[in-house]
């Protein structure tokens, strides 16, 4: 894989989950924006959104994809929900976006076996209301700047990542 894939969806829809699966089966690099900007940071994002705020958080986003276009390839790349605002995105690679209906993300992470520890990593999630609005804001974005669509509803993880291979290598 010369070109690198880049996973974005709205958060909760298992960018990261598929990006571990992704790579271990086809045996490439994985990385995630989100852990990216917490290690140059060192502290959790949470913390960043609450000490400077969001449009200081969308600049470390456009310094991580900036980073990634001159020094990442044959990589798979997990996005943080609202990484697709950065200026140079289709510089990145193949755009493959994690589709899903809110209802279907939502109750994912609602069932899930840590659902405790992942609404706290979301807390945009303690207010569904809110989510859904950010959700109905963001997905047509999220089509438009796509090179790939995977609705990953009701789908094994093994098919979304032979889904995304057949589409995007």
């Amino acid at each position: 894989m010369k070109k690198n894939i880049i996973l974005i969806g709205f958060m909760g829809v298992g960018k990261g989950t598929t990006a571990r699966a992704f790579a271990k089966t086809y045996g490439v690099y994985n990385i995630d924006t989100d852990d990216l900007i917490e290690s140059k940071e060192n502290r959790k994002i949470k913390k960043i959104f609450q000490k400077e705020g969001e449009s200081h958080f969308r600049a470390l986003e456009q310094e991580t994809a900036d980073w990634i276009e001159k020094h990442v390839t044959g990589t798979l790349i997990s996005c943080g929900g609202g990484f697709y605002k950065i200026d140079n995105l289709s510089k990145l690679g193949t755009i493959v976006l994690l589709d899903a209906s809110f209802d279907w993300i939502y109750n994912r992470i609602a069932k899930s076996h840590n659902a405790k520890k992942k609404l706290k990593k979301r807390p945009l999630f303690t207010h569904p209301k809110e989510a859904k609005k950010l959700y109905n804001e963001r997905e047509k974005i999220y089509k438009k700047v796509a090179d790939v669509i995977v609705n990953v509803e009701g789908k094994s993880l093994e098919k979304i990542v032979r889904e995304i291979a057949k589409k995007s290598l």
